[in-house]
């Protein structure tokens, strides 16, 4: 019997919340401010979708209903990011939001030094997570190309497929930023939404993705299955060798970012048309500023109800790129549904 949207959103929060205990420092290990910041925002709460998703991937590829050792601590590592990308976002010099999670923001309780420094910390601590996990080499090179270019400003390219991607978390931030106050275009509210918030959604996929290839791989390669943290031929650079290792999978993870990339826009969308129809109680954080600040959002620009619309196209478009994956892709297929569907 598959797990409920409620059972999947339970199960994974609980896993990435206990990694997530684990690896933070203690709010009593010095310095005590900034660990006490980074904690403060971190379980302030948050429905820790991007862990969800990238625990899902990994399970799906590997075909098992358990879900791969270590994969929290990825899951964990990319809500690090996220909520990096959160502390930075309602600083005074960008949204200047004193509402996040249902809690006062980070800087409004610790000042704003300690704010940025705390996202800093977070940021760094996510890629020490990832580097210290439990995969071969090769993997860890991967996924880190993977997430240090979605989360900045786009440029380079990813190892697995050679795919040039539009501008990334930081690049979408900075085309946001310059649009405001201004008319916004469709060209330009997409590149936005991909970048800002469609880019950390695909890389958890497409790196949770990886990781349970790696484990197939792993398996099958009798360079990985003897023990070797390398593959059987080494005569390639490590950066290379995270090029080349997942070749005969480059439909599964083409697959994967595009599942990401289409559920991604959707949750932006919804997440726009929700900033205008919902209160700050129900959301959680500020409602409306979008609005006010004339942001580039998809509403602005197409209307409530075209949104929707557009919003279950996409996820339509996202369901038809897992077909090949039957009954194993149902999981992420009702978190993708639940994007749009939610209330906040």
């Amino acid at each position: 019997m598959q797990p409920t949207v409620k059972d999947l959103l339970l199960s994974g929060a609980q896993l990435t919340d206990a990694a997530l205990e684990r690896l933070l420092p203690a709010t009593d290990t010095l310095p005590h401010s900034i660990h006490r910041a980074m904690r403060h925002s971190t379980f302030a709460g948050g429905k820790r979708l991007r862990p969800i998703l990238c625990m899902e991937a990994a399970r799906m590829v590997t075909a098992t209903e358990t879900y791969p050792e270590g994969i929290a601590d990825l899951g964990a590592a990319l809500e690090m990011i996220h909520t990096y990308s959160l502390i930075h976002d309602d600083l005074p010099a960008l949204d200047n939001d004193d509402l996040r999670r249902g809690q006062p923001t980070c800087h409004v309780v610790f000042g704003e030094a300690t704010a940025i420094l705390a996202g800093d910390a977070l940021q760094t601590l996510a890629f020490q997570t990832i580097a210290s996990l439990p995969i071969p080499s090769p993997t860890t090179v991967a996924i880190l190309r993977e997430v240090s270019v979605a989360v900045g400003t786009g440029v380079g390219r990813v190892g697995d497929l050679d795919t040039k991607l539009p501008p990334g978390m930081i690049g979408g931030q900075v085309m946001d930023i310059e649009a405001e106050g201004t008319p916004p275009t469709a060209a330009l509210v997409e590149a936005i939404h991909r970048s800002k918030t469609g880019a950390l959604i695909t890389t958890s996929i497409v790196s949770g993705g990886l990781y349970g290839l790696s484990l197939r791989h792993r398996s099958a390669s009798s360079g990985y299955g003897n023990g070797n943290d390398e593959p059987a031929s080494d005569s390639k650079s490590r950066s290379e060798t995270g090029r080349t290792a997942y070749a005969p999978y480059a439909d599964t993870i083409a697959r994967l970012r595009t599942f990401g990339e289409k559920a991604g826009l959707a949750f932006q969308i919804v997440d726009d048309v929700l900033d205008m129809t919902q209160s700050s109680e129900e959301l959680g954080k500020t409602a409306g500023k979008d609005t006010a600040s004339i942001k580039a959002t998809w509403p602005a620009v197409f209307g409530i109800d075209r949104s929707l619309h557009d919003a279950q196209e996409l996820i339509a478009d996202a369901f038809a790129a897992l077909a090949p994956f039957g009954p194993a892709a149902d999981p992420l297929k009702s978190l993708a549904q639940y994007l749009v569907e939610r209330k906040n």
